[in-house]
């Protein structure tokens, strides 16, 4: 039976869901909502010292903004980042900042402090309650706020800023600082593994202790990186084992009432069969679209539909063609961006944010795709600096995890995790051409055993399927067959911990159009091969 606050929880849910499946029937809303949200932010940032130098006014038109301000990176906005950090007030945003979220954007990527204002925590956190509104309102019930929701996330434990003397500031994982700021009937009612566990920095000992904690607790909803649950999901069942004396197929059998899954930041097709066998067969995905930048988007539909932009938490975007996109010439391509009323479905667009923490025009790296306009949904498609077109293919991140799912579906073979990356022509070898290099880690223990010769035929297949440059340098001459390279169990691993990047949310890049991370792989695997 529940509790009376429990109960009242639950009430006041279902009339959010009732509402929230109001508003998601159409997408007429979205567009004022944008206007609304940049008129709200020039407010703001009119008062601050960046919104001075380059003229942004209270009231101003989207033209007007667009003409001015000009599109900017990571590090473009770091004098005032820094300027910030000292304790400097209204540089970016009005007021000073106090915290700051440690970001590398990608794993080989350099570490980035994106400021997290006050204002920013509150996107935060309507954006993810309005994440779960739309869950409850795509499923019908509210059942999920009935029992606990387990977040993996990163540590809490924070750095003191020290060159803050102004005022007290620190950094640290963004999700960290966000469940440090939780809503406080969140932080009672909802919020696992509790404040103690989410401090610790050590994966596999925050794991071990999440599943002594929660093994017996009622969880309906579990968050985190497809590759971090799955382990969580053995230890769970092996302390729930040890705690009952009898054994569990899955996660669903240990807490009944488990019925979402969300998940976000790494594609989970690689993932999807193993997760419904370990978590259980009737688990609802619910997918999000986070940022450490700022919630970008979340499903609201049927997978395949794309995930709903998030118009009206406090993000205004913008949308360069990818076609356009120069990264050297950003400081000329601010009048080729687009506003929502503008995009067109199937166009790539580099994304542009501009935030509740002064982050204005800020080219996030990401490429996204329009599935629909009038109600605005979107798919991933990759990194700016993560396409592979090192011989003028202009293959991308998605096109290269839809292949190689497409080939493991076939073989019902298992993805551990990949990278691509070019191999350049070397006379001395007899290579006259180039070619992709692929790094694959499968599961081991499969009914067929998996090979390079084959991967490597039915990968070139798929990319030639999916991408009509690539198939020309294909069948021009220009490029040469894959070469495919099947990993030992723990040689991405070891990379990955050697650079610092093992837990949390840290992904793996999936392309690259130089060597440097396929030449570190290659390093790892000689030293298991030799082990």
């Amino acid at each position: 039976m529940l509790s009376p606050t429990r109960s009242l929880l639950t009430v006041g849910v279902n009339f959010l869901t009732a509402r929230a499946e109001r508003r998601l029937q159409d997408g007429r809303d979205a567009v004022p909502a944008q206007e609304r949200t940049l008129a709200s932010l020039c407010a703001r940032l009119a008062a601050t010292a960046y919104g001075r130098i380059h003229g942004i006014e209270s009231g101003m038109t989207y033209a007007d903004f667009q003409a001015r301000v000009p599109l900017q990176t990571y590090e473009g906005l770091l004098p005032f980042i820094d300027r910030m950090k000292t304790g400097e007030a209204d540089v970016l945003w009005p007021g000073r900042c106090s915290f700051y979220a440690v970001s590398s954007g990608t794993t080989a990527g350099r570490t980035k402090y994106l400021p997290i204002t006050d204002g920013m925590l509150a996107h935060f956190r309507k954006a993810g309650l309005d994440s779960l509104l739309y869950y409850t309102a795509r499923v019908g019930h509210a059942g999920v706020f009935r029992g606990k929701h387990l977040f993996l996330g990163g540590s809490t434990t924070l750095s003191r800023l020290e060159e803050c003397k102004a005022v007290p500031a620190f950094a640290g994982d963004l999700s960290g600082i966000t469940a440090l700021n939780l809503p406080g009937w969140v932080e009672k009612h909802l919020y696992e593994p509790g404040q103690d566990i989410a401090q610790i920095a050590d994966w596999p000992a925050k794991i071990q202790a999440i599943a002594e904690r929660t093994w017996n607790r009622d969880i309906t909803l579990l968050a985190g990186i497809p590759s971090w649950v799955l382990i969580l999901a053995e230890a769970v069942k092996a302390r729930a084992a040890a705690g009952s004396g009898r054994e569990f197929a899955n996660l669903q059998e240990v807490w009944p009432n488990l019925e979402c899954l969300i998940h976000g930041g790494v594609p989970v097709g690689p993932f999807v069969e193993e997760l419904r066998a370990h978590i259980g067969p009737t688990i609802h995905f619910h997918e999000v679209y986070p940022a450490s930048e700022g919630f970008i988007a979340t499903q609201d539909a049927a997978a395949s539909l794309g995930l709903r932009l998030m118009t009206d938490a406090g993000l205004f975007f913008e949308f360069l063609p990818f076609k356009d996109y120069q990264p050297g010439n950003l400081p000329h391509l601010g009048r080729q961006t687009v506003p929502l009323a503008g995009v067109r479905a199937g166009v790539d667009y580099v994304l542009v944010l501009s935030t509740p923490a002064g982050l204005t025009r800020y080219v996030i790296g990401d490429v996204v795709r329009f599935v629909s306009t009038d109600i605005p949904r979107i798919v991933y498609v990759g990194r700016t600096a993560l396409q592979l077109s090192a011989f003028g293919e202009h293959v991308i991140e998605k096109e290269l995890t839809d292949a190689l799912i497409a080939v493991c579906q076939r073989h019902d073979w298992t993805i551990v995790n990949f990278h691509v990356a070019p191999l350049f022509s070397d006379s001395s070898i007899g290579q006259r051409r180039g070619r992709h290099q692929w790094w694959i880690e499968l599961k081991p223990n499969t009914v067929e055993t998996p090979t390079g010769p084959v991967l490597a035929i039915e990968l070139d297949a798929e990319l030639k399927r999916l991408n009509d440059d690539y198939e020309a340098k294909r069948n021009g001459g220009g490029l040469e067959p894959p070469d495919v390279k099947l990993v030992m169990p723990g040689v991405f691993e070891h990379w990955l911990r050697n650079k610092g990047k093992w837990g949390g949310q840290n992904k793996m890049p999936r392309c690259r159009s130089d060597r440097e991370i396929a030449d570190g792989l290659a390093q790892t695997a000689r030293f298991h091969d030799e082990a």
